[in-house]
């Protein structure tokens, strides 16, 4: 008979019944499949499955479908409780696959909402962060022996000495940028000693804390965050929990100390390279010598400029080092996670860094800085 020995197709007064037999399970799968596919159902058939001695979900699914193929499914009585619920479940997993679920319409304003709503919990959880690792840095200052020195250089090597050719190189070209594009309008009215006043302000005050913030929320930020999810990936924060020690202590305090004491140095590293650059392009394009260009800097650059672009600074690495420890400690536990959460450190640390400098911008010049 076709379809030996899984079933045979019986016809009768009542109409015709697909009798299945045997053990229907996953290493007879591809004979199961290739006799179903030569099986033509005729209208009213009913499946009995009273014969069969096994079943498992693979062998359910190729027989669903396979009743499938000719519209509804055909009424299947017969089947042993176990085998009956087998069926039942492979049912559902298909209607599920079949039925997609509907796309909710979601309006302007309410999307404004949910994006208020997702950017005020954010901010809430850096705010709450923020308390937990001042709660820890008091504990330390209380006691200092639970300052993790090791860790802290480690972290300041780490942050700041390795940092410093790439923002040294960085802070060089956007002062030679700087100067030059300064210089192609000021030469046009004999103004050439003045790109030094916009270099030497504009550098030291507004540009090098802010690329070199960049540049940190880039590297360091996004290392921050890939270290702290990985150890939690690997459960290290819970055996640090497990021997009595506070992660903000261990992991947190020395990330974000370290970032507070390596910007600003790095800062001015980049002030100084920026006017380097400034004065390396100013004698061939704008004919100042270096001398020139020291002397006018001397004058133009009011030392205030200077200090407050370092006062930027470790309010800056604050808000990275948070952002980077927070994203990091709160990751979910699988890899994809620690990925999304060092793609969203960078891009949260960039933007707090921008927003920060407006808000010094804007409390400057109500000071009348």
């Amino acid at each position: 008979m076709a379809g030996a020995p899984w079933f045979e197709l019986e016809r009768t007064p009542d109409g015709a019944v697909l009798k299945l037999a045997g053990a229907w399970r996953m290493a007879g799968l591809a004979e199961i499949d290739a006799a179903l596919a030569a099986l033509v159902l005729p209208q009213g058939v009913r499946v009995d499955g009273s014969a069969l001695t096994g079943l498992d979900s693979a062998a359910a699914l190729v027989l669903l479908r396979a009743l499938r193929r000719g519209g509804e499914p055909p009424p299947q009585h017969g089947f042993a409780p176990a085998h009956a619920r087998v069926l039942e479940r492979v049912r559902e997993h298909l209607a599920a696959d079949h039925v997609a679920p509907a796309l909710p319409r979601v309006g302007v304003l309410a999307w404004v909402g949910q994006v208020a709503s997702y950017v005020l919990h954010l901010l809430r959880g850096h705010l709450n962060f923020l308390g937990a690792a001042c709660v820890a840095l008091a504990e330390v200052l209380r006691r200092p022996g639970r300052l993790r020195l090791r860790e802290l250089t480690v972290q300041i090597e780490q942050t700041g000495l390795n940092a410093l050719p790439v923002v040294a190189l960085v802070t060089l070209l956007i002062g030679i940028v700087i100067a030059y594009l300064l210089g192609l309008q000021a030469s046009k009215y004999g103004a050439n000693i003045f790109v030094v006043d916009g270099v030497g302000i504009g550098a030291t005050r507004e540009f090098a804390p802010i690329i070199v913030a960049v540049i940190v929320a880039g590297r360091s930020g996004a290392a921050f965050t890939a270290q702290l999810g990985a150890m939690k990936l690997t459960e290290e924060t819970d055996a640090i929990r497990t021997l009595g020690l506070s992660p903000a202590q261990v992991l947190v305090l020395p990330r974000v100390l370290a970032l507070v004491i390596s910007l600003p140095l790095l800062v001015f590293v980049g002030d100084v390279m920026s006017l380097v650059g400034a004065m390396a392009i100013a004698q061939p394009m704008l004919d100042l010598t270096p001398a020139a260009f020291l002397a006018r800097l001397h004058e133009a650059l009011d030392l205030r400029h200077v200090v407050i672009g370092l006062v930027k600074a470790p309010v800056f690495a604050l808000a990275i080092a948070l952002i980077g420890t927070r994203m990091g400690m709160t990751v979910e536990r699988d890899t994809r996670a620690v990925g999304t959460a060092t793609t969203s450190t960078v891009v949260q640390s960039i933007v707090a860094v921008i927003l920060l400098d407006a808000l010094f911008a804007v409390l400057l010049q109500a000071m009348g800085l």
